[in-house]
Order: structure tokens, then C-alpha cells, then sequence
């Protein structure tokens, strides 16, 4: 993890911690390529050694909801896929992501490419059922906007047609999209409250829609600005500086601790102290605004 990372995790364990509730480490580990077990016992070391402690998930699969590592809940997600294709919303796309790239222009400020529908069939749906093979899999979405209240940005609005697009569910080598994975563990799981950089704020309005089709109870959202480096970049890899790695050489958890509440606003100055000083201390008044924070 990064500093960025730690920010996150930290404002939400306070805001679990301060309205009395739990809070769930979950292993989002759905791309093979890019996940192993040693980085998410890294991930967990980084945590404990903050004083960030779960009351349920992890690799030991501590509570009722287990598994909680995405790559061994296939066919929980398989079930939930089920109920959307018998609702006749999905179609197979041959797009690749190059193709889409190359004919169109971004359509928000971060970038993001808004899918035209070009393998969508026409008409609207119901749709043919899917073919029993490997296919990268789409969910329609209505020319419908979606209303929400974010705990730090306030009322949101965005249309699902004009912002998102539809989406993908299910990639052609069978990998599940993160948005049908974190919507079915929200609802499974009993998630009450996602906190997650300003980064994901677009993907609410996916979110919502797929509880509401898969009849799944919806949590509130807060979206944290995202950590910078000095050139107003979004942490990354390569700010090897700010990886807990680099951190943990020449800092101790309190100092890191107070760091992290000076950026949420919670004192007003970086001062050592352990999480549970702040527990009493926390709002969700006191999270700043700014679309991303310099560090």
C-alpha cells in the first residue's frame, strides 16, 4: 500500500469505529495477474501495524460472510449473473478496449471513454440469450439519471446512458468486472458504507443500478479526495517514497497516524497518536473537499 491506500482505510475505520458499527477487510483479488496472497498479507501487516484492526475478513476468513476474498466467491457471482441474463439485459461485445480508444474521444475530465453500444442488438431489450461460450459480457443501461448523496461531495447526479455506458460484467476469460463483484458483496456482506477515493465516484451510479436490479439493499458512499505527489499526481508505484514500505523505515505508526488526521482535517497539525485518540474527534464535516490533497 501507499500512502493514498492508508488515507482510505484510515477514514473509514474511524467512521465505522466512531457510529459503533463494524468494519470489513475485504480481498479484492479478481485479477489473477495482478494478485497473490503475499501482497494481501502485506496489506494486512501494513494495517496492523497501524493499529487498524478488522472485525471481519482477512485471509483468515473471520465471520459469517465468508469467503471474503473475490477470487473464491466464482460461483456466488455466477448466481447473480444468472438473474441478469434471465432478465434478458446482457449481450456479448467483441470490442477491444484499443478499438474503443481509437474512436473515441474522453468524455470525462479523468479520461474515461463512455461505450457507444456498438455491439449493443437492437432493438432495446429483452435481448437473445447468451451463447454457452467464452464471451465478454455487457449490461445495458437506460437513458436513466441516478440521484444520490455523497458524504463528503453532497448530491450527486449522473446518467447512466451519458456518463456510463454499458458496462462490462464479465470478460471473455471469464474474470468477473469489479462492479458485479464489490455490488453482490456489498449486499451479501451487509455493507452499510463504502468509503473510496473520488477516483470511483463515477461508478456509483453503475453500482446503484445493478443493486437495485439484482434487488440488493444499496450502503451510503463516501468518496475521499485523492493523495497527490508535489506534481499533483495521483499516488502510485512509483512514489516509492509514499509506499508503506518506504514509510515504515523512518516513521512510527503514531507519526503516520497523525499524518493521515492532519489530511482529514481531524487536528489541525501532524501530531504522533494512535487511532483510537481520534474515534471521538471524527466527522465527516471535517473531510476535505478539495478534489485531491498534496502531500
Amino acid at each position: 500500500m501507499h500512502l493514498g491506500n492508508v488515507f482510505t482505510a484510515f477514514v473509514s475505520w474511524l467512521s465505522a469505529r466512531s457510529s459503533g458499527r463494524k468494519w470489513v477487510l475485504r480481498i479484492e483479488d479478481l485479477d489473477p495477474q495482478r494478485s497473490k496472497k503475499e501482497f494481501a498479507r502485506l496489506i494486512e501487516d501494513d494495517l496492523l501495524w497501524l493499529g487498524l484492526t478488522w472485525d471481519e475478513g482477512g485471509l483468515d476468513d473471520k465471520g459469517s460472510s465468508a469467503p471474503y476474498s473475490q477470487s473464491l466467491r466464482h460461483d456466488i457471482y455466477e448466481r447473480y449473473f444468472k438473474t441478469l441474463e434471465e432478465q434478458r439485459l446482457l449481450y456479448p461485445c467483441t470490442c477491444r478496449r484499443a478499438d474503443i480508444l481509437a474512436t473515441q474521444a474522453p468524455h470525462q475530465s479523468d479520461g474515461r471513454v463512455i461505450y457507444a453500444g456498438t455491439c449493443r442488438p437492437c432493438p432495446a431489450p429483452p435481448f437473445p440469450p447468451l451463447a454457452d461460450m467464452p464471451q465478454t459480457v455487457r449490461l445495458y443501461v437506460p437513458d436513466e439519471t441516478i440521484s444520490f448523496t455523497d458524504k463528503v461531495y453532497g448530491e450527486q447526479h449522473s446518467n447512466l446512458r451519458e456518463d456510463c455506458g454499458d458496462f462490462i460484467l464479465r470478460r471473455a476469460d471469464g474474470a468477473w468486472a469489479y462492479q458485479l463483484a464489490v455490488v453482490v458483496d456489498d449486499g451479501l456482506m451487509g455493507i452499510t458504507e463504502v468509503v473510496r477515493g473520488n477516483d470511483l465516484l463515477l461508478s456509483t451510479a453503475q453500482q446503484l443500478y445493478l443493486y437495485r436490479l439484482l434487488e440488493l439493499p444499496a450502503p451510503q458512499f463516501a468518496h475521499l479526495p485523492l493523495i497527490c505527489n508535489a506534481e499533483g499526481r495521483r499516488l502510485s508505484k512509483r512514489d516509492s517514497s509514499a509506499s508503506m514500505e518506504e514509510i515504515r523505515k523512518t516513521h512510527t505508526p503514531e507519526q503516520v497516524i497523525g499524518k493521515l488526521a492532519a489530511l482529514a482535517g481531524i487536528i489541525p497539525r501532524p501530531e504522533p497518536c494512535h487511532p483510537s485518540d481520534l474515534i471521538n474527534l471524527f466527522s465527516w464535516d471535517k473531510i476535505p473537499k478539495a478534489p485531491s490533497i498534496i502531500i
